[in-house]
């Protein structure tokens, strides 16, 4: 094997067992206790940005596992001419929040963190309180509305403002989904310790 393929080949493996978090969901999706039982790191996260930006975790939970399944370095599938050819992912959305490139950008300037990464938990759930934060402000949704926060993180606000959502059953079936689980793992986290 030659040194540049061999050089090539630790450089994949490296980069497949290292990184930035989870690259794998926790084992309980359904339950919030067992969530941050597993993941203690979570807790915390979540809780910085409650305190930080007003979500409450119950509906930073709700959104993460709508857009990731909590894993750390979640993309959009890639797409296919003819079926085969790769023609790039479906979108730029990465990580456990699935920011886009430039929303992710707009974060970085905001707030300063120039080494923030969208496959951390703290820096995912950091950028999940400010883009809310930033909803509640340009749209008054109240934080504990994770439906329409959902609709507005997916449309982006312009686009929630116009209603576009309104011709996408999916996108409101899922929104309502996103609500009932956000009130399902605030209901649960009320009742467990490992939260607190």
């Amino acid at each position: 094997m030659s040194r540049t393929l061999r050089a090539l080949v630790i450089m994949l493996l490296t980069a497949s067992c290292g990184g930035g978090g989870d690259r794998s969901a926790p084992r309980n999706l359904d339950n919030a206790c067992a969530i941050v039982q597993e993941r203690p790191q979570y807790t915390r996260a979540f809780r910085a940005a409650e305190r930080k930006w007003g979500v409450p975790m119950h509906v930073q939970m709700a959104t993460i596992y709508q857009e990731s399944k909590f894993i750390s370095d979640a993309r959009t599938p890639f797409r296919y001419s003819l079926g085969v050819i790769p023609m790039g992912r479906q979108s730029s959305a990465f990580g456990y929040s699935q920011a886009l490139d430039g929303t992710w950008d707009e974060y970085l300037v905001a707030t300063g963190k120039r080494r923030a990464r969208r496959d951390s938990i703290d820096d995912a759930a950091d950028f999940m309180g400010w883009y809310m934060s930033q909803t509640r402000n340009a749209l008054g949704i109240p934080m504990s509305d994770a439906r329409n926060h959902y609709l507005a993180y997916h449309e982006g606000r312009t686009g929630y403002s116009r209603g576009s959502y309104n011709s996408k059953a999916w996108l409101m079936r899922v929104a309502g989904e996103v609500g009932q689980r956000a009130v399902t793992y605030q209901s649960q986290l009320a009742s467990c310790r490992a939260a607190r």
